[in-house]
């Protein structure tokens, strides 16, 4: 394992993590954790290979996490729950860039070797978070295992925006943004909803916007630091950025059971929901899989998502691809994500913008004379009736008095 450089460590309240087999509850995500099932129904079946947790961070003494000597023989529930073998079958994400701006990714893990391109030190991932979500975004299958990214032909674009323990900052993920937008990306993963940042990431965003890539992030955190919660312990409710830019995409999680894990820290104005409990994907060293849970990689399945898209449908901007994930979303209380629908069910914008209707045209106004006339004759006609009726009453009753008139007495 590598050596890693010691600095005072984060202590975390476990968010969202992995599901223990005996009591279903969270645990903390480190690699000496307990391992946990590696599928929800239809990955592995009974008896589910046992995988390592994915790390949320490393504290102060962690070595870096290395590879797993577990594999998942079956696809995770997770790719049943987004129709990939369908969605695949219209897109693969071919010639798109995905960035992922997180811990770095490896990029000769079998799955994603040949398809990374990592900028500065973003080629080395202690932690592992980063490589994981690069996997649910892009991994190819490989022999033996049935795991595979959502975009499993896209490209990927690695950056940095944490230290080597995985503990994120606006400055690094504001500049990982940028560095991806101007480097060409179509889609901008970021992997860690930061409390704090707005002005740097709101300019992030925005900078993103204008060379037409598409930020997607966690609405919530996988996990939160001791010193950010409240007097009595409660977790905080957001807003957290860049998701909550305008422009961004933000994205919450949901488990097998379509709910998301017990004490999940509140996610704020979330756009999209997507699977983010009990995930399988890469380690950043070897052949293995790791488990985890949390918003973060249900916004690395909607960045897949938003690849598939883009490859497909070459001629949407930005904005179109966001406003198709959300109106082919599955209706729930939070929309939840479709990759299949998002390619097949909705036209392009462009061929379906609304016409503005042509001015109803009125007939001319009829000639009045003839209806005057119709109103003369019915009124004389009116009038002769009239007449006849009083003629009828009287003429009998003057023959009874041979038309003298009536004596008073």
């Amino acid at each position: 394992m590598r050596n890693v450089m010691k600095r005072r460590g984060t202590g975390l309240v476990l968010a969202i993590a992995v599901v223990l087999p005996a009591t279903g509850g969270p645990a903390f995500a480190l690699p000496a954790a307990p391992a946990a099932p590696s599928a929800g129904p239809g990955a592995d079946g009974p008896g589910a290979t046992l995988l390592p947790p994915l790390p949320v961070r490393l504290g102060e003494g962690n070595p870096c996490t290395g590879a797993s000597d577990r594999t998942a023989t079956g696809a995770a529930w997770s790719q049943t729950a987004l129709g990939l073998s369908r969605a695949q079958r219209i897109s693969r994400g071919g010639g798109v860039t995905v960035a992922v701006v997180d811990t770095g990714v490896a990029p000769g893990v079998p799955g994603l070797s040949g398809r990374v391109e990592a900028v500065g030190g973003a080629a080395g991932d202690c932690v592992g978070h980063g490589t994981f979500a690069a996997g649910l975004i892009a991994a190819a299958p490989e022999k033996g295992s049935g795991i595979t990214g959502t975009a499993p032909q896209a490209e990927i674009l690695a950056l940095t925006g944490t230290d080597d323990r995985g503990v994120p900052s606006a400055e690094r993920v504001a500049a990982g943004i940028r560095t991806a937008a101007d480097r060409g990306a179509q889609v901008i993963y970021v992997g860690h909803a930061l409390p704090a940042g707005r002005t740097e990431l709101t300019a992030a965003v925005a900078h993103a916007a204008r060379h037409d890539a598409l930020v997607v992030a966690p609405a919530a955190p996988d996990a939160v630091p001791r010193e950010e919660l409240g007097p009595d312990g409660e977790m905080p409710e957001g807003p957290y950025w860049p998701a909550a830019v305008p422009g961004a995409l933000a994205v919450v999680d949901f488990g097998p059971g379509g709910v998301r894990q017990k004490n999940a820290p509140p996610a704020h104005e979330p756009d999209l929901s997507a699977p983010g409990s009990e995930m399988v994907s890469v380690g950043p060293e070897g052949s293995g899989h790791y488990i985890g849970s949390g918003a973060s990689l249900a916004a690395a399945g909607v960045a897949g998502a938003a690849a598939l898209v883009r490859a497909y449908h070459p001629g949407l901007t930005a904005p179109e691809v966001t406003r198709r994930l959300l109106d082919t979303a599955y209706p729930s209380d939070i929309p939840r994500l479709d990759p299949y629908a998002a390619l097949s069910l909705v036209p392009d914008r462009s061929e379906t913008l609304a016409r503005t209707p042509a001015p109803a045209r009125m007939p001319p106004p009829a000639d009045p004379a003839p209806h005057h006339r119709s109103l003369t004759i019915a009124a004389a006609a009116l009038t002769t009736v009239l007449l006849l009726a009083a003629l009828a009453a009287v003429i009998p009753r003057g023959r009874t008095r041979n038309w003298r008139p009536p004596t008073g007495r």
